[in-house]
């Protein structure tokens, strides 16, 4: 009892503020329902992360010196004549392309074939 305060040591509490803790009844609080915000792990998710964890361990402790030395051999594939053939098509068709002159070409006035019908045969054909 030696860690308890004294009566003088207690901090003073306004008078008006005792008599309303002194007043205070839990019975007319109102009934709340609690939900949990922070749930605990599934035991799914903590297997999940234990086997992530070790896979992380096993790649960071792994001995290089254990690897065999290798060398890379690199095949180079030639390509057939079907394939030449058509990309000199479609290098010529591209460079035909670049070097078209536009000054070469006649002028030419656009006919309107299929004219749109004007609103009194739009009516018309509405009526009939």
């Amino acid at each position: 009892m030696a860690d308890t305060p004294t009566l003088e040591n207690l901090p003073k509490v306004d008078a008006d503020l005792k008599s309303e803790l002194e007043k205070f009844k839990p019975e007319l609080m109102k009934k709340a329902s609690t939900q949990e915000k922070n749930p605990l792990p599934s035991a799914e998710d903590v297997a999940a992360e234990k086997t992530q964890q070790a896979l992380l361990k096993g790649v960071e402790g792994f001995d290089t010196n254990n690897l065999k030395p290798t060398e890379t051999q690199e095949k180079v594939v030639l390509p057939d004549n079907e394939v030449i053939q058509t990309e000199k098509v479609q290098q010529n068709l591209l460079e035909g392309i670049e070097s078209f002159d536009s000054k070469k070409l006649k002028h030419t006035e656009t006919q309107e074939k299929n004219p749109l019908p004007t609103k009194e045969v739009i009516d018309q054909e509405k009526s009939v």
